[in-house]
């Protein structure tokens, strides 16, 4: 890792990074993060008894809605043709937490990590809106970049307690 910042120029203005000489290859990412909520609340979403509706289909919806968007939500992030997108939910009984995780692919010149992380998030979020007036104590935490391929910088994973 160089440390640089590609999104600030020499002069420490914001930029869009120029990715025109570069070439399209294969880019993927997977992003996840965690909802902690109370026991009850978690029976409810896991039992599809939430007043709101399936909360897991909802979310898993706005979680693709959201990675085909994350161009015009986050200011300098290029808008990309992704060829998939898809949110899947790992339920932690024991925990009351849900995992949402997200994984998108394309064919092009940026990667993808930006995506990933947005459908993740938007799908934690969307959970949170459908379930608050059962639990207001919710908790998003741990959204992360588990893993990326693809690209100039290659591959990248995440492992937990490694330094990078």
């Amino acid at each position: 890792m160089d440390g640089g910042f590609t999104h600030v120029d020499e002069n420490g203005n914001a930029r869009m990074v120029d990715v025109g000489g570069k070439s399209p290859s294969r880019r993927t990412a997977v992003a996840s993060g965690l909802i902690s909520m109370s026991a009850e609340c978690f029976a409810m979403v896991a039992e599809g008894r939430a007043k709101k509706g399936d909360v897991l289909g909802v979310a898993q919806v706005a979680g693709i809605m959201a990675t085909k968007r994350t161009g015009d939500l986050i200011p300098l992030c290029h808008p990309l043709c992704l060829t998939k997108s898809a949110v899947e939910f790992v339920l932690r009984p024991g925990e009351s937490r849900i995992e949402a995780r997200c994984t998108v692919e394309c064919e092009g010149k940026t990667g993808v990590e930006m995506e990933a992380l947005t459908g993740a998030a938007a799908a934690l979020l969307t959970i949170y809106d459908m379930c608050k007036a059962a639990d207001r104590r919710m908790v998003i935490s741990e959204l992360r970049l588990l893993e990326k391929r693809g690209g100039k910088s290659g591959e990248f994973r995440f492992e937990a307690g490694a330094d990078d």
